[in-house]
C-alpha cells in the first residue's frame, strides 16, 4: 500500500515535472517560432525591395521609411510578450544595394549627377561666302590706281597679263540665278571697269577714250557663252538692276567720270562702297557744285535722269548723299564734260 502510494506520488511528481517541462518547452519553442517568423518577414521584405530596385539599374540610399519591422524586446528571461502593445515598432531606412561597395555607389552617383553650366548669351553673326572672288582685281587696282582715281596705264600695260587673268576668271564664272543681287552688281561693276581699262590698254597710248572708234560698241570680251561690249553691260544689265548709284561706280576712263576706286567692289561691302562713291562724286567741286544757285551738276544726271527719278526724285537723291541742302525750287545747270584720259 505504501509502495503504491509512493509510486502514485512518484508518478504524479514525474507527471507534474513533465507537464511543467512541456509547458516551458512550448513557451520556449513558441518564442523561437515567433522570432523566426519576424526575421523571415523582415528578410522577405528586404529581398522584395532589393529585387524591385535591382530592376531599375541604380543604387541609392532611401532616406524615407521603407519598411516597418517589429522588433521584440527580448531579455535574458526569454520573456515573450502577450500582446502587440509590448512590441516596439521601429521605422528605419532600408539600404538598397546591388552588391557594390559604398565607395563605388558614391562614385556612380557622382558620375550620374549633371553639373549645369551657365548659358552664355552672345550675338551670332553669319557669314556667307561670296559667289565670286575679286581679289586678283583688287590687287591690280591697289597697285596701279591712285587714291584720286588716276590710272598708271603705262605701268599696267607692261603687266597686262594680270588683268587678262582676272578677265579670264570673269569669263569662266558668270552670274546665275543662285547669285544674290549684291553678287551680281559687284560682278558687273568690276567687269565693266576691268574691260574699260583693257580697252584703253589695247589702244594705248591715247589722250581720250573717244580717240577709239565706237569705244562702247566693241565686242572684245566673251563672258560665258556670249560676247559683250561696254554699252550692253551698262544699259542692258546694270541699269536694269534698279540701283542708280552704279553711275558713280563704273568709269569711262575720263577726268569728268567718277573716280575709279582703288579697291574691288564686293557683295559684302557693296552698300558702303556705293554710298562712298556717290558721296565722293557729289563732294568733288570739279564735277558737281551744290553750294550755289543754280547748282552745277555733272551731265551724268542729265543723261540718266530717268534712273534718278525712278523711285525718288533728283533733289531728294542729292540731299541724301550731299552735305549741302538743295531745294526743289533750285535751278540746275550742267557742267561741261572733260573726256581727257584719267591718268
Amino acid at each position: 500500500m505504501i509502495f503504491s502510494l509512493v509510486s502514485l506520488h512518484t508518478t504524479m511528481t514525474v507527471a507534474g515535472v513533465v507537464s511543467l517541462y512541456l509547458e516551458l518547452d512550448m513557451k520556449f519553442f513558441g518564442l523561437i517560432f515567433l522570432t523566426c517568423l519576424v526575421v523571415a518577414c523582415s528578410g522577405a521584405k528586404k529581398v522584395v525591395n532589393k529585387t524591385e530596385r535591382s530592376t531599375s539599374g541604380t543604387n541609392e540610399i532611401d532616406t524615407t521609411a521603407t519598411t516597418t519591422t517589429k522588433v521584440i524586446k527580448m531579455t535574458d528571461s526569454l520573456y515573450v510578450p502577450d500582446s502587440d502593445a509590448d512590441i516596439e515598432i521601429v521605422n528605419k531606412p532600408l539600404i538598397k544595394s546591388s552588391g557594390e561597395s559604398t565607395r563605388d555607389s558614391i562614385a556612380n552617383k557622382a558620375v550620374e549627377e549633371k553639373i549645369e553650366e551657365p548659358i552664355l548669351e552672345h550675338d551670332t553673326i553669319l557669314y556667307y561666302p561670296e559667289a565670286f572672288n575679286h581679289d586678283s582685281w583688287d590687287d591690280v587696282l591697289e597697285k596701279y590706281v591712285s587714291t584720286d582715281g588716276n590710272v598708271d596705264y603705262s605701268g599696267l600695260k607692261k603687266s597686262r597679263g594680270v588683268l587678262l587673268k582676272y578677265i579670264e576668271l570673269l569669263a569662266n564664272n558668270t552670274p546665275n540665278n543662285d547669285w544674290t543681287k549684291e553678287d551680281k552688281l559687284a560682278y558687273w561693276i568690276n567687269a565693266y571697269n576691268a574691260l574699260t581699262i583693257d580697252l584703253i590698254l589695247r589702244n594705248y597710248p591715247i589722250k581720250s577714250i573717244k580717240d577709239i572708234k565706237d569705244p562702247w560698241k566693241q565686242r572684245h570680251w566673251k563672258l560665258g557663252k556670249k560676247w559683250y561690249n561696254l554699252d550692253e553691260i551698262e544699259h542692258q544689265i546694270l541699269r536694269k538692276m534698279d540701283e542708280p548709284r552704279i553711275h558713280f561706280a563704273i568709269v569711262c576712263a575720263s577726268d569728268s567720270c567718277p573716280k575709279l576706286q582703288n579697291d574691288a567692289f564686293t557683295a559684302s561691302n557693296l552698300e558702303q562702297q556705293l554710298t562712298k562713291a556717290t558721296e565722293e562724286f557729289l563732294s568733288d567741286k570739279s564735277k558737281n557744285d551744290l553750294s550755289d544757285n543754280p547748282i552745277k551738276l555733272s551731265k551724268i544726271f542729265k543723261w540718266f535722269s530717268k534712273d534718278f527719278n525712278q523711285n525718288t526724285n533728283l533733289i531728294d537723291f542729292l540731299n541724301k548723299y550731299s552735305e549741302e541742302t538743295v531745294y526743289h525750287s533750285t535751278k540746275i545747270r550742267y557742267m561741261d564734260y572733260n573726256w581727257d584720259l584719267n591718268e
